[in-house]
């Protein structure tokens, strides 16, 4: 403000050398950063898709990995260039403040990584795959969709619901899909009095004619219980569960072989309570007398 008051001009050389210097630090940052960023790229992409190929990773994890290393090689380009143009304090201070950012992002969502961790496993490891039937925690349904976040699944009731990986990957899982072969038990009961060698050759020649069953594993009848009311046969077919539905073979099972029994007169009982003993009636004087009453 002096120079001004007294009238002196201003001297724009002044300002050169500090212009200069800013411009060639950004030109400097510009093309160590193009370099480092393309190099990087160009080789670090190649040599993780090409790691992950050979391991025979999914096509999606490969896709993760690539797009995960280029953001890599972007921030170290970014650090290395501010380096070698001379940001190095500007960048200590973006670092603390990238550094408590990510810390506080990452207390905040926990649950979000803690399920995208588990989408990659899944994903990886295929414990299932579109199309399976999968239980757990006493929930089932087909698996319509698997994503890094959810896995989507259709009910039997045709419902959609989705579920966090997370909590897929921390349950007691059952795929009914994941063998060739699967069997289907059903158990029969039978009177005490009934022939247990007939009601075996029915189920098991009934359980034979229906369409999908396996010729081998052979289908059975064992008695597994003895039970109050019946004796209880377990009929027992194998089905391949890629080609058959489950709930539908069994079904057929049920119905032919009820059939079958009712057909041969084989008694399917059902659970009964018999009673013993007497009843005594005292004072029957008293009863007539407020009967007349």
């Amino acid at each position: 403000m002096i120079p001004l008051q007294q009238g002196s001009p201003l001297n724009p050389q002044q300002y050169v050398p500090s212009l200069v210097s800013a411009v060639t630090t950004v030109v400097l940052f510009v093309i160590a950063f193009a370099i480092i960023y393309l190099l990087g790229k160009y080789f670090m992409t190649r040599a993780v898709e090409s790691g992950l190929e050979h391991r025979d990773f999914d096509r999606t994890l490969i896709d993760l990995a690539v797009s995960t290393t280029v953001v890599m090689v972007a921030v170290v380009a970014v650090a290395l260039a501010a380096t070698v143009s001379g940001f190095g304090v500007v960048l200590s201070a973006f670092a603390i403040l990238a550094g408590a950012l990510a810390l506080a992002i990452g207390f905040a969502a926990q649950d979000l990584i803690a399920n995208f961790v588990a989408g990659v496993f899944i994903i990886q490891d295929e414990p299932f795959t579109a199309g399976d039937w999968i239980e757990w925690n006493g929930n089932s349904g087909v698996v319509r969709e698997v994503q890094l976040r959810v896995t989507k699944l259709d009910t039997f009731d045709n419902q959609l619901v989705t579920v966090p990986n997370s909590d897929l990957t921390n349950a007691a899982l059952v795929n009914n899909e994941a063998n060739e072969e699967r069997r289907v038990s059903v158990g029969f009961g039978i009177g005490y009095e009934d022939d247990i060698e007939r009601a075996r050759d029915a189920i098991i020649d009934e359980g034979s004619h229906i369409e999908g069953v396996l010729a081998d594993p052979n289908p059975a009848a064992p008695v597994t219980e003895l039970g109050d009311s019946a004796v209880v046969l377990s009929g027992r077919i194998w089905i391949d569960p890629e080609e058959n539905s489950y709930g539908a073979v069994r079904a057929r099972f049920i119905e032919a072989v009820k059939e079958r029994f009712d057909a041969e007169g084989i008694d399917m009982p059902y659970p009964t309570t018999e009673l013993a003993g007497g009843i005594e009636v005292t004072d029957a004087g008293e009863i007539e007398t407020a009967a007349d009453d």
